[in-house]
Parts: C-alpha cells; structure tokens; sequence
C-alpha cells in the first residue's frame, strides 16, 4: 500500500512536470509569435529603419561601364541603326536605375512597378543581344545583376535558371559556343548578387535584434529595480510604521519597551540604507533567516502571533533572497490588511524542491477568477498526504489574487522554475504558497541543526 501510493505520487508528479513542460513551449511559441508581430507593426510604423546597413543603388552604378563597349561601337559606326541602338541603350540604362535604387527597400523591392521594370529590362536586353551580339551581349550579366538585386527565395533559383537559358541560347545564337562563357557570366552576377544582397539584410536584422536586446535589457533592469525598490521599501516602511504606532502606544505607560521599539525602527531604517544601496548594483543577497527574524519582530510588533517551522538543508543564496522576498511581501500584507491575530510561516525543504507557506487567521481576500491547480495535496491532505511534500492542504485549486507585489513575485519565481499561489486558505485567512528547487550548498560550520532557525525562537519552532 505505502508503495502504490508512493508509486501514485511520483506519477502525478511526472505528469505535472510534462504538463508544465507543454505549457512552457506553448508559451514560447506564443512569445515568438508576438514579438515577430511586434516587429513588423515596428517596421511599419517607421520605427525600424528596414535599410539601415544596405547602402543605396549607388553601389550597383558603377557596373553599368559594362555597356561601354556598345556605347563605343554607336559612336564608331559599328552598329547598324545607331538611332535604334542609342534608343534601347538609353531605356536599358534607365529602367536599370530604377530597379538598382528600389533593390534596397523591401517595400519597393516587391512592388508590382519593379516587378514589370525588371521585365521590360528582360526584353530590352533580348531585342538588344539579338539584334547587335558581340559587345551587346554583356548587358545579359548586367541584366543578371539587376535580377539577384531584386529577386529573393524561393523564386530566385528558377529565376535565374530563366535568365541563364535565355542568355545562353541569344549568346549561341549570335556568337557560337562561345556564347556560353556569357550564359556562365549571368549566372554568376545574378546568383552572387543575390547572395550579397542576402547577407546585408541578414547583418542589417542581427544588428537590429541587438539594439532591441539592448532595449530590452534596459526595461528588464528597470523592472527589476522598481521590483526591488516596492519589496524592499514596501515592507521596511511597513515595518517602520508598525513599530511606530507600537512606540507611540507604549510611551505612556512603559517607556523602556517604547525606546526598544525605537532602537528597532533605527536598526530597520540603517538596514534599509544598506539594502538600497545593494539593490542598486544588483549584488544584494538574501538571508532567509534574517528575512524570518524580522518578519517575527513585524508581526510581534503588530499584535500578530508569529509561529515559524523550518525544516530541510541549507539552500543557495539565490533561493534563499526568492524566499525572503515571499517571507517580506507576506508579512507586510498580514500587517498591513489581514487583521490577524495569528500568521504561521513554514519552510519545508526537500532533495528536489523547498516550498515556502505562509497562512493567516485574519479577513483573506475576495478571490480572483484564474485558479492555479495543484493534484498532489500538503500536509496530511489529499491523496498523496504527506509524501509529496507538498503544502496544500489538500486543496484542488488556489485562487491567484494580491497586488502588485504578489504578481511581481510570481514572475521572479516562475523565472527561477518555480511557482506562487495565493489566496483564501482553506481554514479561513489568507495563505502564499512558494515553491523553488532546491539548489544545495554546503552547510556553515555553525554547530546549529540544519533545520533551525538562528538568533532566538520566534513564536513555536517545530522541527
């Protein structure tokens, strides 16, 4: 029986990892999608410069002195009907600016006008080949050329094919076998061009996706201070209030108990100085014990019962500040809102996961309407009961509700591979449930029990 259940549990608990797994990815294709739509809805709005990097059809001009020799041969006579020569020089020069200056636009590069300009070169270059040969056949890989600029995948290979046979065929037609090494020429420009092309725009994204990595970096730290600055001034001065209102109540009639509480905002507001300043540089460090002690001394001075059970190995720095910073937004909304008289803090670690739980007797909240479901129950509910590890109580489904704090929190903890839920406790209060997984380090050489709470007990410490 213990191992069926045992057995159920892991299951469950393989079934739950799968599905969050399933979740994640859907998460980042939906993540993916929006910021491809967020990049085009850019573009469009001319935030994005869709050139930045390609340069212009300046680049491209200088391969028109391929056509000098039949420039040359108008002017020597060489050609019959120089007036018709001169004519079709003229529009081929012209229509291969035009295609040249709009190759650099994405927009203007697909437009229907550059399509039909690109055409029209096509028969220009034919009726040209065809008529004259010999010097008249270079504008074939200057045609080529123009094609790669414009053309881009899928349609670029038989494009190109197209073009390459064309010239293969006017050049053998005019000028013999010999006529291929042009067929040869106009594959080569078109099909460099194009990759030439390809490549700039290719850098021209990657040097656009590092600004808006950089942008991003930026509003991620933005986030993380104000993050920081709510959490760690929202429960000092809550703190620093709390304490006050009990000076204030107590200077009357036992003085010395007023100047502790005194001593205690000083302390509180020094400590706050000090975390500031390390949440400014980023390097602050959470202890989640100190975080408990404090927690205690807050709700203590706010007529709150704290009781504390921690129990489970030492935990890395960084699951201990994610931790401390439930501990804090918990607390401070106890005190500040629930009107308790009782807050339970427990801290349960495992060999794979450490799961934070704090509940209290007080009003709760009205709940909200996204629940977070968990099968496997807590302590000594469900089906599982306590081979889980779990903190749930047996509870099927947690309504998520709280402000700011809270929502700021779950994101931290769901950017670490963990999880937070809140709301309505299933014997009245209000209750936060945090889960991490357990990064362990090695224990100080403090002579206390792993488990225990360090300075003195606050309220009951279970094991």
């Amino acid at each position: 029986m213990f191992w069926s259940r045992k057995l159920s549990c892991r299951v469950d608990e393989i079934r739950e990892a799968a599905r969050q797994g399933r979740e994640h990815q859907r998460y980042y294709q939906a993540n993916k999608k929006r910021l491809k739509a967020e990049y085009k809805a850019a573009q469009q709005a001319g935030e994005v410069h869709t050139n930045a990097g390609l340069g212009s059809g300046f680049g491209l001009l200088p391969w028109l002195l391929m056509g000098m020799g039949a420039f040359s041969n108008l002017f020597q006579g060489k050609a019959a009907d120089p007036w018709i020569g001169g004519l079709g020089l003229f529009t081929f020069n012209s229509l291969y600016i035009y295609v040249a200056f709009r190759a650099f636009h994405k927009e203007t590069r697909d437009a229907l006008s550059t399509r039909l300009a690109l055409v029209a070169m096509g028969l220009v270059t034919c009726g040209l080949a065809m008529g004259y040969g010999g010097n008249w056949l270079l504008f074939f890989p200057l045609f080529g050329l123009a094609t790669g600029a414009v053309v881009r995948l899928p349609h670029l290979r038989w494009v190109g094919a197209v073009v390459t046979v064309v010239a293969g065929a006017a050049s053998v037609f005019r000028d013999g076998w010999g006529g291929l090494d042009t067929a040869y020429a106009t594959w080569i420009s078109t099909m460099v061009t194009a990759a030439i092309m390809s490549l700039s725009e290719a850098v021209r994204q990657l040097r656009e996706a590092r600004e808006e990595l950089a942008r991003r970096a930026v509003e991620e730290e933005r986030l993380r201070f104000s993050r920081d600055l709510h959490d760690l001034l929202g429960h000092t001065l809550s703190v620093i209030v709390v304490k006050s209102e009990a000076a204030r109540r107590l200077a009357p009639r036992d003085l010395d108990a007023a100047l502790v509480q005194v001593s205690d905002i000083e302390s509180v507001g020094r400590q706050a100085l000090t975390e500031i300043r390390e949440a400014v540089t980023g390097y602050r460090e959470g202890s989640l014990s100190t975080d408990l002690d404090r927690a205690a001394s807050a709700l203590r001075a706010a007529g709150i019962e704290p009781v504390v059970h921690r129990s489970g190995h030492p935990l890395a720095a960084q699951t201990e500040a994610l931790l401390g910073w439930v501990v804090r937004e918990a607390v401070t909304n106890a005190v500040r809102h629930s009107g308790a008289e009782r807050c339970e803090i427990s801290v349960r670690g495992s060999a794979e996961r450490v799961r934070l739980r704090v509940w209290d007797d007080g009003r709760g909240t009205a709940a909200g309407t996204a629940p977070t479901v968990r099968e496997c129950g807590g302590e000594g509910g469900g089906e599982c009961g306590g081979e889980c590890g779990g903190d749930n109580a047996g509870t099927a489904s947690i309504p998520v509700v709280g402000g700011t704090g809270l929502k700021g929190l779950a994101e931290r903890l769901a950017a670490a591979g963990g999880s937070l839920e809140a709301g309505p406790g299933p014997r009245g209060g209000f209750v936060v449930r945090a889960e991490l997984p357990v990064e362990s380090v090695a224990p100080e050489p403090s002579g206390e029990p792993a488990g225990a709470v360090r300075g003195a007990r606050i309220g009951e410490v279970a094991g």
